[in-house]
């Protein structure tokens, strides 16, 4: 089986793909997988990374905050057609599979057009622009959410999987992980980060967090800046003299992740799709801060269907602050109770087997 992995730009469309590949390759060692993506987008680095080849599209999304960046957006969307006719006459695929994000789209186009089957999965709760134009061709649209299906016109294609997460974070063990990042066995974990990009609100909040506990015993800060902020923050804490203690670790970006998931006693975070599967497979309570920015209020209800189990709390970016952070970490480190119960809660929340249904339907 010839398969065609297409989605990207954030780490929300790019691991689900990597997740399904897997899944492929472990269950049909003789497939040959192909990834498509954007140069500008984070596959550029995380697919090669994850040992599979990578070729390229041009695309640009529509700006609709700014016509005028737009202008270009023609002849891109031409050369990207031609591009992706190119890469799937080449390669042959005998699927083609979409995660979203605007260069799946002449991926998808050009891979029906050949003749392959097509699916797509969509991870959000309010489906993207690309997969919902993209449903009239697939054989099936795998939703990470039930909410997703209706913005969607075909149901009878819907197969409701959840998000597909990587096997790392299934057998990362909690101990296992904290000797690998060297985090005491005892202390209280606090890991944040804004998903694959960051996010600034929650980066000046933690700052705070991270001003009022460091050099504090029992308790270990870890943060993902992303690399946008990350040289931003560590001169701002060096202007003002903060010299940081051993309990605290800033990080660029957290390539290991399913190491510090597992670690970690207390995660928060903004709550995109992927980063709600992974929490909740590792079984983490969270404090989840959706971005008030993107379609649909989609972080909002992927949070929401943890929330209403008990597994997280939502914390609305109008309220964030360094204060109201280091007061709800206050309240869960000493309260391990609450903390077993929410674990349990967030677990149950998870598709444990995304990525073999889905694999199930594509080897037909």
């Amino acid at each position: 089986m010839k398969v065609i992995m297409t989605g990207g730009g954030t780490g929300g469309h790019i691991y689900p793909a990597i997740a399904i590949a897997d899944k492929i390759m472990e269950k049909d060692p003789r497939a040959e997988i192909l990834f498509v993506g954007t140069v500008h987008g984070l596959e550029t680095n995380i697919v090669p990374a994850n040992g599979y080849n990578i070729e390229f599209v041009t695309v640009q999304g529509l700006n609709r905050k700014n016509i005028f960046k737009n202008v270009d957006l023609p002849r891109k969307l031409l050369k990207g057609r031609r591009e992706a006719k190119g890469i799937i006459e080449n390669f042959r695929p005998d699927v083609v599979i979409g995660t979203g994000g605007y260069v799946s789209a002449p991926v998808i186009r050009s891979g029906a057009k050949f003749g392959a089957k097509i699916y797509i999965h969509e991870q959000n709760a309010f489906p993207g622009l690309t997969n919902r134009m993209s449903e009239k061709f697939a054989e099936n649209v795998f939703l990470g959410f039930a909410d997703a299906a209706k913005y969607f016109r075909q149901p009878e294609k819907h197969v409701l999987t959840g998000n597909p997460v990587r096997k790392e974070f299934f057998i990362t063990e909690k101990e296992a992980a904290r000797n690998d990042i060297r985090i005491d066995k005892d202390d209280f974990m606090v890991l944040s980060f804004g998903g694959s990009q960051g996010a600034g609100r929650i980066n000046k909040a933690m700052m705070g967090v991270i001003e009022s506990m460091n050099g504090m015993d029992g308790i270990q800060i870890c943060l993902g800046t992303g690399s946008f902020y990350y040289d931003a923050i560590m001169d701002e804490f060096e202007e003002r003299g903060v010299e940081l203690s051993d309990n605290i670790h800033i990080m660029e970006y957290i390539n290991d992740m399913e190491k510090y998931l597992a670690a970690a006693d207390l995660v928060i975070s903004r709550s995109g799709a992927l980063t709600v599967a992974e929490v909740t497979v590792c079984g983490k309570p969270a404090i989840f801060i959706p971005s008030p920015i993107v379609t649909g209020n989609h972080q909002y209800y992927n949070a929401k269907a943890v929330v209403d189990k008990k597994g997280a709390v939502i914390l609305e970016e109008s309220l964030l602050s360094g204060e109201a952070l280091a007061g709800q970490i206050g309240k869960f480190k000493n309260d391990r109770i609450l903390l077993e119960e929410m674990s349990r809660a967030s677990r149950s929340c998870a598709y444990t087997d995304a990525a073999d249904v889905i694999y199930g339907y594509i080897k037909q």
